[in-house]
């Protein structure tokens, strides 16, 4: 992959990255905030569904965080792009869809395919 091409992804990948770090800032300050007290039992079960929902996600999130710090250590070491299986080139048009990812689309089904067997 040439230089242009990695440089994009890694802009790419910091906005990313920018963008979720600013999301988990905004969580714990609303965490934080003083709890609303509720005499109603439904509207405290309603609020701790949504902060119990907002955790999941921002879980989900911290994974991608972590995926993505990865991406771009594979950048600066010279493999982002290869197949972490095969060792062959992901396509492009792949790693625009999901640049964090380390497998080629073959792998990637073939890993699938055996996760519904297994």
């Amino acid at each position: 992959m040439d230089n242009k091409s990695l440089e994009e992804f890694r802009t790419l990948l910091n906005q990313q990255l920018e963008s979720l770090l600013s999301d988990v800032g905004k969580t714990v300050s609303e965490m934080t905030e003083e709890n609303p007290n509720f005499p109603d039992p439904t509207d405290r079960a309603s609020l701790e569904s949504d902060r119990n929902f907002e955790l999941r996600i921002r879980d989900r999130e911290r994974m991608l965080i972590n995926k993505i710090r990865q991406a771009i250590e594979r950048i600066n070491d010279g493999t982002f792009g290869l197949c972490e299986n095969c060792e062959e080139p992901i396509s492009a048009e792949r790693l625009r869809a999901r640049p964090v990812t380390t497998l080629c689309i073959d792998c990637k089904t073939e890993q699938e395919r055996q996760e519904k067997i297994g």
